[in-house]
């Protein structure tokens, strides 16, 4: 099936603003673990499965800033004027 060149543009458009999340959530996973905020740098690697741990830190934070840039973009697409 092939999609129409409005469609295409439109999930181009909601690509890159999902990799702009997913960068945002990295940086501040690394933020996170760099400041040690709440001692959580500490508890990871005090655990054998750290390398886990990061991942799932990074997959929910991932979750969050790539629906936030996406229904950040969605909402500012176009507005109707009175």
């Amino acid at each position: 099936m092939r999609l129409h060149p409005h469609e295409s543009r439109a999930l181009g458009y909601l690509l890159r603003h999902l990799i702009v999340g997913l960068a945002a959530a990295m940086v501040f996973e690394v933020l996170i673990l760099a400041t040690d905020l709440g001692g959580l740098r500490q508890l990871m690697w005090a655990s054998e499965e750290r390398w886990l741990l990061a991942a799932l830190l990074l997959f929910g934070l991932s979750i969050t800033f790539g629906s936030l840039a996406m229904g950040i973009s969605i909402m500012v697409l176009g507005r109707e004027r009175d």
